[in-house]
C-alpha cells in the first residue's frame, strides 16, 4: 500500500483514542469535533479492513489488530515527536503525556510529590499513573506504554533497562493499636511466630522482589510465617489490619502514613530485615530523548535521597532520628 495515497492523520486520531480512552477525549485532545474523530476512525477502518475498536458498555476496546498497531503508533508518534522538536524540549509549553508505573505504596508516598513538582514545571502536560500489573501485561517499557517504572532495583534485570538508585526503604510490621497480643510497639519472635500475617503480591498475584527478600530473611532467622490472607494493595493490607489481628509488613514509609490515617501501630523487630534499594527505571530507546530526560530528572530532583516519611513525620519532636541515604549508580 502506497503510503503517499495515504492519510496519516487518520492514525493520529486512533493514537489518541487509545490513549485517551474515548472518542470524546481524543476530541479533546485533538481541538476537533467528535464527528471527526468518529469519520476518521470509520475511514481507518475501511482502510485497514478491521473494526479496530468495538463498543463496550460505555467504552471502546480495542480488536487483536488494534492491540498489535498499538506500540507501533506509540513509538512511530514518539519519534515523529523527537523529529519535531529536534533537541528542543520546553516544559512549560509541552503538551506531551508522561506515563509512570509504580507499585500503591508510591502512589502513597511519592505520586502526592511528583504530581506538585510535574504541575509546577510542565503545566501543561498530562501525567498518568499506572500499575505493576499494568506495566507487566502491556510489557509498558518495550512498546512505550510506559516511560518510567520506580520499583525496587533488583526489578531490573531485563536487557535494555536503565536504572538510577534514589533512596533505600525499610521494612515495617503494622498491627491494629488494639492487638490483644501485641502490646507496646515491640514485635517479639513468639508474637511473629504465633500471629497469621497478610501476604501482599503485587505483580500478577505472583510473589515480588520484596516477598523474596522477607523469605530469605525469615528462613536465615528461623521465623515461622503462617498467610492467613493475601491482598495486591499495601493499603487493602493495611485495612484488613485493623479488623483481625494479623501482622503486615510493608514498606516502612507506607507503613508511617497508614499509621497516621488507620488505628494501626509500627512495631520495632529486632534484627530488623535488610532496606530494598528503590530505584528509577526506563527503557535505552528513550534514554536520549529530550522530554524523557526531562521528565526524569524532575523524577530525580523530587525522589532522590528521599528521608523516610517516620522521619519527616518526627521532624517536629527531639527525638527525630536521621535519615537512610540511597547510594546512586
Amino acid at each position: 500500500m502506497n503510503l503517499s495515497a495515504i492519510d496519516l492523520n487518520l492514525f493520529l486520531v486512533l493514537h489518541a483514542v487509545l490513549e485517551t480512552g474515548s472518542a470524546t477525549g481524543a476530541a479533546r485532545q485533538l481541538h476537533v469535533t467528535q464527528s471527526a474523530v468518529s469519520n476518521a476512525l470509520a475511514r481507518l477502518r475501511e482502510l485497514l479492513g478491521d473494526p479496530l475498536l468495538v463498543r463496550q458498555g460505555k467504552g471502546l476496546v480495542p480488536t487483536p489488530r488494534c492491540e498489535e498497531l498499538r506500540p507501533l503508533l506509540v513509538n512511530a508518534v514518539a519519534q515523529l515527536q523527537v523529529a519535531v522538536d529536534g533537541q528542543r524540549f520546553l516544559p512549560e509549553e509541552s503538551t506531551r503525556r508522561f506515563t509512570l508505573a509504580c507499585g500503591d505504596n508510591q502512589d502513597v508516598c511519592d505520586v502526592p510529590r511528583v504530581v506538585e513538582a510535574f504541575a509546577r514545571r510542565m503545566p501543561q502536560a498530562r501525567l498518568r499513573v499506572v500499575s505493576i500489573d499494568f506495566l507487566v501485561a502491556s510489557d509498558g517499557m518495550a512498546t512505550g506504554e510506559v516511560d518510567v517504572a520506580l520499583g525496587p532495583r533488583l526489578v531490573a534485570t531485563r536487557e535494555g533497562f536503565c536504572v538510577e538508585d534514589l533512596y533505600l526503604e525499610d521494612v515495617a510490621f503494622v498491627v491494629r493499636e488494639d492487638h490483644p497480643l501485641i502490646h507496646g510497639t515491640v514485635l517479639t519472635r513468639e508474637a511473629f511466630n504465633a500471629c497469621k500475617h497478610i501476604d501482599i503480591v503485587i505483580t500478577q498475584g505472583r510473589p515480588g522482589v520484596g516477598r523474596s527478600m522477607f523469605e530469605r530473611f525469615r528462613k536465615e532467622n528461623g521465623l515461622e510465617y503462617s498467610s492467613a490472607l493475601a491482598v495486591s494493595h499495601f493499603i487493602a493490607a493495611g485495612m484488613a489490619a485493623t479488623r483481625t489481628d494479623y501482622i503486615a509488613g510493608m514498606p516502612g514509609r507506607t507503613a508511617d502514613v497508614l499509621c497516621a490515617m488507620l488505628p494501626l501501630k509500627r512495631l520495632q523487630f529486632v534484627p530488623a530485615p535488610a532496606p530494598m534499594t528503590m530505584s528509577l527505571m526506563w527503557h535505552t530507546r528513550t534514554d536520549a530523548d529530550p522530554g524523557s530526560r526531562y521528565f526524569r530528572q524532575l523524577l530525580l530532583d523530587v525522589l532522590k535521597d528521599m528521608p523516610p516519611a517516620r522521619t519527616e513525620a518526627r521532624a517536629k519532636t527531639p527525638s527525630s532520628g536521621s535519615s537512610r541515604r540511597a547510594r546512586s549508580r
